[in-house]
């Protein structure tokens, strides 16, 4: 009998196996990074707590849905604009944002201009964010 051979298969077998292990391991590891990179950065609904205000444009295109965020005691007030396509299958998309406000005055200037507090936007494209604009 060959026991050296037997042996070369046997620490084969088990280099697969814990390469297996690592390679799952890995991939679960990236992904969960990967959903709390996205959770923090991109998913607003955790910030959708108090709908404040609805209102839908002129034609009909268009809704706005205005939600008030309430993070606890060491933050202020924050209202999330959203879009909602009415004729269109697309998801609805943040178009507003501003810290330090509780209310959401919407008046729709056109069928595609919007007057959300004291910013004006042109949708579908023009988005508003206060972080951006603080220099």
């Amino acid at each position: 009998m060959d026991f050296g051979a037997d042996t070369k298969k046997e620490t084969r077998k088990i280099y697969k196996k814990v390469l297996l292990m690592f390679v799952v391991w890995g991939l679960l590891f990236i992904g969960l990074i990967g959903y709390g990179v996205y959770w923090i950065f991109y998913d607003t609904s955790r910030f959708k707590q108090n709908l404040i205000g609805e209102s839908t444009s002129p034609d009909g295109t268009y809704t706005i849905n205005a939600y008030l965020s309430d993070s606890g005691a060491t933050t202020s007030y924050t209202v999330l604009g959203e879009l909602v396509f009415n004729k269109e299958n697309k998801r609805p998309k943040k178009i507003y944002w501003q810290y330090k406000e509780s209310t959401a005055r919407i008046e729709w200037i056109d069928d595609d201009t919007v007057k959300i507090n004291t910013v004006t936007l042109e949708l579908p494209h023009e988005t508003y964010d206060y972080r951006k604009e603080i220099k």
